[in-house]
């Protein structure tokens, strides 16, 4: 490895501690439907859940056999049958689910339980527990179809799982359940998934589905509120069936208690790690609310700001103002925050003697610019300068001039500054000066 890969390596690693800090001993539901197994894309997933657990993440795993069940009914010269994407399970479609499943579990405990030397698995022993957890109950005719044998979940136990998870386990759950009679029924993937997350209290929902989830533009959604994926859902011709089931379950776990969902594409080997371990992830995450928030900034923020503005302040861009300042100052900033990090900042100090004010420390996270954020906060604080009675905002900049001039800045003579200003002005910096009117 050359030293540039061992520098990016580093830095990578650092970079995910924050979130092996937030993410032991929290539980989180992992769906995948029978496809994986199908296509053997399960040994990467394996070396990925294996990572996951070893960093003390409390899994729950829930599967589908869709495909294997085909598989089986096609061997009989049975042709599937749905309705409202619901498989219709006669009795002997009902064998072949049972088939289906006992064949798929043995083989996801199999994988889970690799321990190869010089593997992802070297060393994990990996547990996994499974069992009647699910209580079900028959769906019965839906639009004058006569389900039979498919079901829905009735009740999950969560005692049980959640036993199971304190004891170190990987809980594996299928897409069957049972009567309290002692009947079998099949069960949509999706439907186990989003009832055993609600029962859990589970902190995160994932689905690996065979697509995306694609807006208008046919471009990959990274976040959607559960409202937002509600309307996605209704107008949208781009999601498949899969991502469809998908979407609705995640989209309702959240609105029902789980803290987050993830709809993530299974083509992509560690996608899941991508998903989970970095701010961009790789899938669409679905919340209760809006992640961006914009709002005043509070001495806990110190440290985000600081963050921001130092490497500004080291190449000249910025004033230096140091912690102690930034500290009796934080009043004046405003901090722009995804998913409780913190991409943007900016200061206003008024000067109400003259009306005006000064627009100071605006700064955006590498790698997140040209985003749009550095015109929020501009706006924000632009809309606060007038509420206060403002009638000009300054700007004194050495670098970003035509930034502000694109945005109706025009330029101005130091001379011109509020006399509280002007006695602070720096001549060695020259920094130009730009005024907007508020009126």
């Amino acid at each position: 490895m050359s030293p540039r890969s061992d520098v990016r390596f580093v830095s990578w690693f650092r970079s995910v501690a924050p979130y092996f800090h937030a993410f032991r001993g929290r539980t989180f539901v992992v769906a995948f439907g029978g496809e994986v197994l199908a296509a053997g894309r399960f040994v990467e997933l394996a070396h990925d859940l294996n990572l996951l657990h070893s960093a003390g993440i409390r899994l729950v795993l829930v599967h589908g056999s869709r495909p294997q069940i085909d598989a089986r009914l096609a061997r009989l010269g049975i042709e599937s049958r749905f309705a409202s994407d619901l498989r219709i399970t006669d009795a002997t479609a009902l064998e072949c689910v049972k088939e289906a499943v006992g064949s798929l579990r043995v083989e996801i405990e199999a994988l889970l339980s690799q321990g190869l030397p010089n593997s992802p698995m070297a060393n994990a022993a990996i547990r996994l527990a499974s069992g009647n957890y699910i209580t079900a109950q028959p769906i019965g005719i839906v639009d004058g179809t006569d389900l039979h044998y498919t079901g829905q979940v009735r009740r999950i136990d969560a005692a049980a799982i959640s036993g199971a998870l304190g004891q170190g386990n990987i809980a594996l759950l299928s897409n069957i359940g049972y009567s309290p009679t002692g009947e079998v029924f099949n069960l949509a993937m999706e439907d186990v998934a989003l009832a055993s997350a609600v029962a859990l209290r589970a902190d995160k929902l994932v689905f690996l589905s065979d697509t995306p989830v694609l807006g208008r533009d046919r471009q990959m959604l990274p976040e959607l509120t559960a409202r937002d994926a509600e309307r996605l859902i209704a107008r949208s011709k781009d999601l498949s069936s899969e991502t469809r089931r998908a979407l609705t379950a995640a989209a309702r776990a959240v609105q029902e208690g789980v803290g987050r969902s993830h709809v993530v594409s299974r083509g992509e080997d560690g996608a899941l790690l991508i998903e989970l371990f970095t701010h961009e992830g790789s899938g669409t995450m679905i919340t209760a609310d809006k992640l961006e928030r914009l709002r005043p900034a509070t001495i806990d923020d110190v440290g985000g700001v600081l963050q921001l503005i130092e490497p500004l302040e080291a190449e000249g861009a910025l004033v230096r103002r140091g912690r102690e300042r930034l500290e009796q100052e934080i009043g004046q900033f405003h901090v722009l925050e995804h998913d409780q990090m913190i991409l943007g900042c900016a200061a206003l100090y008024p000067f109400p003697r003259s009306k005006s004010a000064e627009l100071a420390a605006l700064a955006v996270r590498p790698g997140y610019q040209r985003r749009g954020y550095g015109e929020k906060l501009l706006e924000a604080l632009t809309a606060q300068a007038r509420s206060m009675g403002m009638r000009k905002l300054y700007v004194l900049t050495t670098r970003t001039a035509q930034w502000f001039v694109e945005r109706g800045f025009v330029a101005d003579d130091p001379a011109k500054l509020p006399k509280e200003k002007r006695n602070l002005y720096n001549w060695q910096r020259r920094s130009r000066v730009l005024v907007k009117s508020l009126r």
